[in-house]
């Protein structure tokens, strides 16, 4: 991860609103949410919803697919990942240790839409 995109997905995450959806999402594994069900979650109004998902999208953390008439959210656990590993790259002095392990979500039952 180059660091502009670093610096890009922790501004995208560092409002309460946005850190709190994704970390939803996070929950939700892969599937990911319909938008509804994380407004009422969060009790965030949708058009607000939506303009902080455009940020989370942008910076790469969030997808958006279209199912019927829902507009489903998914966290990017790739992105993810690649923050963390930017993050911790340098820890331990430059000596090898052991950081945590990369998430890797399993398909699990589905969050209530």
């Amino acid at each position: 991860m180059e660091k502009t995109d670093a610096v890009a997905a922790l501004s995208a995450l560092a409002q309460e609103n946005r850190l709190d959806a994704f970390r939803l999402l996070v929950q939700a594994g892969p599937e990911g949410m319909a938008a509804g069900a994380i407004a009422a979650t969060l009790d965030v109004a949708p058009n607000t919803l939506t303009f902080h998902f455009d940020r989370l999208r942008m910076a790469g953390l969030v997808t958006v697919r279209r199912e019927g008439r829902s507009m489903i959210y998914a966290a990017q656990f790739e992105q993810m990942n690649a923050l963390l590993a930017f993050l911790t790259e340098n820890c331990c002095g430059g000596v090898p240790c052991a950081p945590a392990a990369a998430c890797k979500p399993t398909r699990k039952t589905k969050v209530p839409a």
